[in-house]
């Protein structure tokens, strides 16, 4: 249960959080003890995704928390979003990866830019887990670069004839419905819900992955595949649309981050005040208590970073840059976090009798994806200067 973890707080943020956002994050906590942690390293070494953790997900709201209950959501603000991203990342970032493709980039855009009658359609389904969505924006040859893509359709009577290629995409494999980007005959970037069973329209998965073991990945291939014209999002067009999805996917991996950092720092400072060496826990030594006082530190900053965020995201007011911050430091922190924790374990670090190794392998990917570390580095050096540095 969840009384194995304590989350740090050194700064009493606890006090910035609402007595709902505080049940959310313990119940969401509760089933992550529950429900991720005891069954997620079988998985991760098996590469296998848990997929009967998906019911579950929805049970516990974590798709689409943020939607209007009117459409199967539970109408919660961002804070509560990015806690639920938090608790389950702290179990998987993989488990965490479905959550958030679920609702920040098939859920979302539908939300924002759907008609009412795609809105009623798929919003309640997807909230409860009945159907899976997955997100298509990074082909092949245009990762860094989505406005090269190279995914068009036609127009041919009441349908669209689609074709192209989707690369890197989270749940694609198990997938009911994709979220995809594609060019129309003016070059200008459209959303087109694609429905399996849709002839042309194959998954692939991607296999011997070193990074994301527990989670589903693969392509997304489109034929001569023909969409009806009522399944293109027609509420939003051009590159705005998927990016504004992306914010969204960010803010939560914000969170998501301070949730694995949390994990790993929790593990090294257990394991640290119980290894004795040389007569004493080595808590006792000098260079073990570096390293947990500054992963502490970077933990403190990053809640108040992602709180903030949060704030001026349910002002509506965060911009993208803002978001490239946080999403660009948290990773990382963590990133630095899960290497010095796995020190602090030595040999066991890097055992799956602990769950820091399997972190270390999930952030690269997660340092990669929703923009890389360098991308957002750019986004705000072009926020700074003025100058677009791509």
């Amino acid at each position: 249960m969840s009384e194995n973890f304590t989350s740090p707080d050194f700064y009493n943020i606890d006090e910035l959080l609402s007595e709902e956002h505080k049940l959310i994050r313990e119940s969401t906590r509760q089933w992550v003890s529950k429900s991720v942690s005891p069954i997620i390293e079988e998985y991760a070494q098996k590469a296998e995704f848990p997929s009967h953790l998906i019911k579950e997900l929805g049970e516990i709201g974590a798709f689409g928390p943020y939607i209007p209950e009117k459409y199967g959501g539970a109408g919660l603000d961002q804070i509560s979003y990015g806690i639920m991203m938090q608790e389950i990342e702290r179990g998987d970032s993989g488990i965490r990866s479905t959550a958030s493709v679920q609702s920040s980039l098939v859920m979302y855009p539908i939300w924002k830019f759907g008609s009412d009658e795609q809105k009623e359609k798929f919003l309640p389904k997807l909230a409860t887990g009945e159907i899976m969505g997955c997100f298509g924006l990074t082909e092949p040859d245009h990762g860094s670069n989505p406005s090269g893509m190279i995914s068009n359709f036609k127009s041919d009577g009441d349908d669209v004839i689609l074709n192209g290629a989707k690369m890197w995409i989270s749940n694609s494999p198990f997938a009911d419905i994709a979220v995809v980007w594609a060019k129309d005959e003016n070059k200008r970037i459209h959303g087109l819900i694609v429905e399996r069973g849709m002839d042309g329209f194959t998954t692939p998965e991607t296999h011997n992955k070193w990074s994301l073991r527990a989670s589903s990945t693969g392509e997304l291939i489109f034929d001569n595949v023909r969409v009806p014209k009522k399944n293109i999002l027609p509420g939003k067009s051009g590159l705005g649309a998927p990016l504004m999805c992306l914010d969204s996917a960010r803010y939560g991996i914000s969170w998501g981050a301070i949730g694995v950092a949390m994990d790993c720092y929790n593990t090294a400072l257990k394991y640290s005040l119980e290894r004795v060496q040389f007569g004493k826990p080595i808590a006792a030594k000098q260079l073990q208590q570096k390293k947990l006082a500054e992963m502490l530190t970077e933990i403190t900053k990053a809640q108040l970073l992602s709180w903030k965020l949060g704030k001026l995201k349910n002002e509506d007011k965060a911009t993208s840059a803002q978001i490239s911050l946080a999403k660009r430091n948290n990773v990382d922190m963590a990133m630095n976090i899960a290497r010095e924790a796995r020190q602090v374990l030595g040999g066991m670090g890097i055992t799956g009798d602990f769950s820091i190794m399997r972190h270390m392998m999930n952030l690269e990917s997660v340092i990669t994806y929703e923009g890389t570390h360098d991308i957002h580095l750019l986004i705000l050096g072009n926020e700074i200067t003025g100058h677009n540095a791509f």
